[in-house]
């Protein structure tokens, strides 16, 4: 692979990662069109997803923060309620305990793990699955128009008005099930998870920045799951350059992205992408079946 072939393939990442028009789904479509080779690189794909990664991070750097403080603070307090727990009582009033989950922040960090359980049972099981569905044209082609119609269904939904304190741990649940169905090409990770959170009737910017933030642990637990094919595999300098400056594409078109498609989900716009999806996955599916 040349050094425009990962630039290229960064590209598609960097927008796709964001865009609900699926990434995994458009690096396939492309490889097999163009015939990448990318060796199968397990590095060259952690490093892609570290870039869009890293602009999760830098948009959304202050709720991240707080969320991890909040994070923090919890675990604090359920030590607290150890101790008091453990404690002796000698007064003969009941014990009082500190009520873990009092912010909103702190329920929009529970509602991270909860969401994070099932993608990730379903992306550990799955991977095999992912990784054959990745090496032809008819499953993203099918899976995209999937995606499409997903799109189309969120831009009329109505009644958007939930923040973390009112969502329920179930609602978590249903959204971490999207995410995990998300990993198969063609099923766009942002899309799914942006439609699933105003199908739950989250207020739209809010599940725009659930959306994102939700990503960090699923690219996080992927990554440390193929760290030991990543340490393992042989890679020249000149082909980690490569590497790197598709990692760094990726990161610079996804910051133009991520900033595009939280305007358009507040503005009710997610069916121009549909349409993209509908045209996108019939040239694949025609492709597979004539090529």
């Amino acid at each position: 692979m040349s050094i425009l072939q990962a630039i290229f393939l960064g590209i598609v990442q960097g927008l796709t990662e964001f865009l609900p028009v699926s990434s995994s789904g458009h690096l396939a479509i492309f490889q097999n069109i163009f015939n990448i080779d990318t060796g199968n690189s397990v590095t060259f794909d952690v490093m892609l997803h570290v870039g869009t990664l890293l602009v999760v991070f830098l948009v959304y750097w202050k709720d991240i923060c707080k969320l991890i403080a909040e994070a923090f603070k919890m675990l604090a307090d359920i030590f607290r309620n150890l101790k008091t727990l453990f404690s002796r009582n000698n007064t003969g009033q009941p014990k009082k305990y500190l009520r873990i989950i009092r912010t909103n922040y702190r329920k929009f960090v529970v509602l991270i793990i909860v969401s994070t359980i099932p993608t990730g049972l379903m992306g550990y099981f799955g991977q095999k699955l992912i990784e054959d569905a990745s090496s032809t044209l008819l499953v993203p082609g099918i899976c995209l128009l999937i995606t499409g119609v997903i799109l189309i269904f969120s831009d009329r939904v109505e009644n958007c008005w939930k923040i973390p304190k009112d969502v329920s741990w179930g609602e978590g649940v249903l959204i971490g099930i999207a995410q995990g169905f998300a990993t198969l090409p063609g099923i766009s990770r942002s899309g799914t998870t942006i439609a699933a959170c105003t199908f739950c009737g989250f207020e739209r910017r809010f599940a725009v920045k659930y959306s994102f933030i939700l990503s960090i642990p699923a690219i996080l637990g992927a990554a440390v799951l193929e760290l030991g094919d990543v340490v393992s595999e042989d890679i020249s300098a000149s082909m980690l350059g490569n590497y790197a400056a598709g990692m760094a594409a990726a990161a610079v078109f996804g910051y133009f992205a991520i900033r595009t498609i939280g305007n358009l989900v507040k503005k009710r716009k997610m069916r121009y992408f549909a349409f993209y999806c509908f045209a996108a996955g019939a040239l694949a599916i025609a492709g597979a079946v004539f090529l």
